[in-house]
This record gives structure tokens, C-alpha cells and sequence, in this order.
């Protein structure tokens, strides 16, 4: 689960650039302290309140994605989104986007652990928690469970699944009965019975009986 998403706005100085006229990668990080400031007071909870109530959010992971240049001028949008991975780490991810043509220049993410005053892991208050674990959209649309029937259906056995749909009667007698409710004059099907037949003659032999005749 995520936060709903904060959008920031910052243009490009000539101060974030380069010999190379591009942004230099740093500052993407700078960007992204941004974005996560403007969603912490969306939650209604400013850095300055957050520090004056005791509580630290320092860096433990930071990650970056550059798949396009940022250069002086442009105008980029800041997407920042939160999640609580642990009671006592939260995440942050972000999207830079370019507002002139809607280009992604830059992905990233960053982990932060939540520490009281005195360095120690503590837990974020509720109301920024709850802000941080609001249910995301869609939720639950690929958890439906199997139907009981069909869950029934196919913890039977095949015979058990005949019986139960045919009263118990074995499967030759249930395809001959159904011949002859359908109005068939051929007589019900011969396979099985034809190689009980067989099985018999071919005890007669091994005992040392005559053969069956054939008619």
C-alpha cells in the first residue's frame, strides 16, 4: 500500500548544471528531498514539526534511475509516493517528469529509518502511518476465491465425481443408461465387457480349459 501521490514543481538553474550543459546527478537527489517534504506536509506533517516533536527520518538506502538529460530551464514535476515497509522504515519513491512533453527523465527511491531523539528506531505517529498505508486502488481485484462447488468439484476423485453426479453407478452402466434415455437402439457401448470376456477365455487357457467358441 502507498500514499497517495504529492506533485512538486521545480525549474532548472544554471547553478544544477554542468560543463556538459546537462544537470549534474546529484542534484536529482536534492529534487527528490523535495518531493518527500511537500507529501510529509500533505499528511500534515512539516520536517520542522517532525524534528520539534523528536523524530528523524535519516538516509539508510538511496537509488536513482537517469534515462533522459534535464537541462537549464526546463520545467520538471516531482511525483513523490510513500509506504511503511516496516513499523520503523518507511519508503519513498519517486518520478521526474518533464512537464513540457510528459518525458520520465529520472526514477528513484529512497529508505529511511524512523529514529526519536536519541537515535533509538521508534514508530511514526498514526496519522502519518495511516497517510503512508492507505489502501491502493484496485485492491483485492486479483484475490477472489474459488467457488465452494468448484473447490469441491476438484478435491474429488474421478470416481467419486461420477458417483456423485450418477448416483454411483459405475461409468459403463451410466454411458448405457444415458444411450437408452436418449433413445438409441444401438446396445450400450461393448469395450469393457468385451475384455472381461477375453480376460476369462484367456483364464480358461492358462487352466488348461477348452477356449470359449465364438458364435
Amino acid at each position: 500500500m502507498t500514499s497517495p501521490p504529492s506533485r512538486s514543481r521545480v525549474r532548472v538553474r544554471y547553478a544544477e548544471t554542468d560543463q556538459m550543459g546537462v544537470v549534474y546527478y546529484a542534484n536529482y537527489f536534492v529534487w527528490f528531498e523535495v518531493g518527500r517534504t511537500d507529501l510529509l506536509r500533505a499528511a500534515g506533517w512539516s520536517y520542522r514539526e517532525m524534528e520539534t516533536e523528536g523524530f528523524q527520518l535519516p538516509v539508510i538506502e538511496a537509488h536513482c534511475a537517469y534515462r533522459q538529460p534535464a537541462k537549464y530551464d526546463d520545467e520538471l514535476e516531482v511525483r513523490t509516493s510513500g509506504a511503511s515497509v516496516s513499523p520503523v522504515r518507511v519508503q519513498f519513491t519517486y518520478e521526474i517528469v518533464r512537464s513540457a512533453d510528459q518525458t520520465t527523465l529520472a526514477t528513484g527511491a529512497t529508505v529511511h529509518a524512523t529514529l526519536d531523539r536519541h537515535g533509538r528506531p521508534c514508530r511514526l505517529p498514526d496519522r502519518v502511518r495511516n497517510f503512508l498505508t492507505a489502501p491502493a486502488s484496485g485492491a483485492g481485484a486479483g484475490s477472489r476465491r474459488p467457488d465452494p462447488d468448484t473447490r469441491e468439484h476438484s478435491a474429488r476423485g474421478p470416481s467419486e465425481r461420477e458417483g456423485a453426479s450418477g448416483g454411483g453407478a459405475p461409468r459403463a452402466l451410466k454411458i448405457g443408461a444415458s444411450a437408452s434415455a436418449a433413445g438409441a437402439d444401438a446396445a450400450p457401448r461393448r469395450p469393457v465387457l468385451v475384455t472381461r470376456e477375453h480376460n476369462r477365455a484367456s483364464a480358461s487357457a492358462r487352466g488348461g480349459g477348452a477356449p470359449r467358441e465364438s458364435n
